[in-house]
């Protein structure tokens, strides 16, 4: 298994950017590259559309509102990773007026090496949380 994460501290409350970020369905309202979310089987699957055409399909694995986070599993998606399971988390920091988004995941390379599906998931991850932080600044 191969493995990468990537944060960031934000200068809001951990509810304000939960409030954002924690619906399944959610990340059209907060990342570019995802413009539409469809969630089924109850809000358990979401089917999203990429801003290139693209499909993805993943399941909600858990979810903790309290903790704020939710863990999710790809079903379908052109990555060349076989095992996804991702977790997206808002967490608190010693300044109650910061919070720190961790978002990680862990998956078997397919057709790739570890080092090249790690850095393809880490530009992800970053990309995203750079997103989630101009939604932030633009919304306030």
């Amino acid at each position: 298994m191969a493995s990468t994460s990537a944060s960031i501290d934000l200068p809001h409350t951990p509810d304000h950017v939960w409030r954002l970020i924690g619906g399944f369905g959610s990340l059209p309202d907060w990342l570019p590259f995802i413009p539409e979310s469809e969630l089924t089987e109850g809000g358990r699957v979401r089917r999203l559309t990429t801003a290139d055409g693209e499909t993805v399909v993943e399941r909600l694995h858990a979810f903790d509102d309290d903790a704020r986070s939710y863990t999710y599993a790809i079903l379908d998606a052109p990555f060349p990773v076989t095992g996804y399971l991702s977790t997206l988390t808002v967490h608190p920091t010693a300044d109650p007026r910061t919070a720190r988004v961790e978002w990680s995941g862990t998956f078997s390379p397919d057709g790739v090496t570890p080092a090249e599906a790690e850095a393809l998931f880490q530009d992800i991850y970053r990309e995203g949380l750079t997103a989630l932080e101009q939604t932030l600044r633009t919304t306030d």
